[in-house]
């Protein structure tokens, strides 16, 4: 029996409607450059090995602390977008009165179906879930386990009202008991209304897949959000390349941006992007002050679990790029002034 984790199978029909997406080529979806996501054969062992065996400072000592959520303090922001990251790239946000949530994944495992787990770095986020108010709106960049999970996905389908995902990801809600008509698939620069906010999906440089059949088989991207008085860009995950200058041609400049920093590795340089790359990223896009995300929940990469935020703050100051460096859980605005390291034991203001 196929295990639930993997979604919904592909079928010809399905097939036949991606066929119709610009970015569907040779039986896949494609990115807009070449990049190379295979992993020479020989280096694959030394990997596996950082990976299981090497866990010197790539976990804190202890589970990371949740600022506790505070629903009226977060409902009551009719004036400015109000924000509260979760770790790694979940994003909960209140705009034009209504609440979106990006990415949900707030289980504690990112590797459900491998013989090791993944452990999130901060413990029983899944009940933060029973918290949460309403969500309008629920926003799915891609397929992986880091960002699609299924625990969540069940935990918050009785308080989610529409789904905007990336295309190809719909078939997996279905298939876990979504109602079809609440979700509306998104191609690249797809663009939709959503009371007074304007969402687009914008194009980033991954992959996708949850098992060994479906890679490229559903899209993967970033979001942009206008509304009459902010603009808000998501990145998503992405490898550095040249659609960050054309995401801010046609939609910034932004006023605030959520950039993808950690999870980086030489062996996959083209589909992550070092904190370095993803501060240039920003900035090519046109965005006025960015947070890292994509760091604190998980260790998927070599490298240890700070590296991300203290590489992207030191590159920031260089570029002079005005950064936010929000504690978990923690709720703040566009026009916050957050720049402790908390990790280092500090307190938010």
């Amino acid at each position: 029996m196929r295990h639930k984790q993997f979604g919904a199978r592909l079928t010809k029909s399905l097939i036949a409607g991606y066929q119709h997406s610009p970015n569907w080529r040779e039986g896949k979806f494609q990115n807009l450059e070449h990049t190379e996501l295979s992993i020479p054969i020989n280096k694959i062992p030394g990997i596996l090995y950082k990976q299981i065996a090497n866990k010197a400072g790539r976990e804190p000592g202890r589970p990371l602390p949740v600022v506790p959520f505070n629903r009226s303090a977060f409902l009551d922001t009719s004036e400015s977008p109000t924000f509260i990251w979760y770790g790694h790239s979940v994003v909960l946000m209140r705009m034009d009165n209504k609440t979106l949530l990006i990415d949900p994944m707030l289980g504690p495992n990112a590797s459900p179906i491998a013989p090791v787990t993944t452990r999130r770095f901060s413990e029983n986020t899944l009940n933060l879930i029973d918290e949460f108010p309403e969500i309008d709106l629920m926003l799915l960049t891609h397929d992986h386990y880091d960002h699609l999970d299924l625990a969540s996905i069940e935990k918050l389908r009785h308080k989610t009202k529409q789904y905007f995902v990336a295309l190809g990801v719909k078939r997996h809600l279905v298939h876990w008991g979504i109602a079809a008509d609440s979700i509306t698939e998104f191609d690249w620069w797809d663009a939709r209304s959503f009371g007074n906010i304007n969402v687009t999906f914008t194009p980033t440089r991954h992959f996708s897949g949850r098992g060994l059949t479906d890679r490229a088989k559903s899209l993967w991207g970033g979001w942009a959000f206008k509304t009459p008085g902010e603009n808000v860009w998501f990145s998503g995950d992405s490898g550095y390349g040249s659609h960050f200058t054309e995401i801010g041609r046609r939609l910034g400049p932004f006023d605030f941006a959520f950039m993808e920093c950690g999870q980086y590795n030489e062996n996959w340089s083209q589909i992550h992007m070092f904190p370095e790359e993803s501060v240039q990223a920003a900035i090519d896009a046109g965005a006025g002050r960015v947070m890292p995300v994509h760091w604190a929940g998980f260790s998927l990469a070599p490298h240890t679990w700070t590296e991300p935020a203290e590489r992207f703050v030191e590159e920031a100051g260089r570029k002079n790029l005005p950064i936010h460096l929000p504690q978990i859980g923690q709720q703040f605005q566009t026009s916050s002034q957050i720049q402790e390291k908390w990790w280092n034991g500090k307190t938010p203001d």
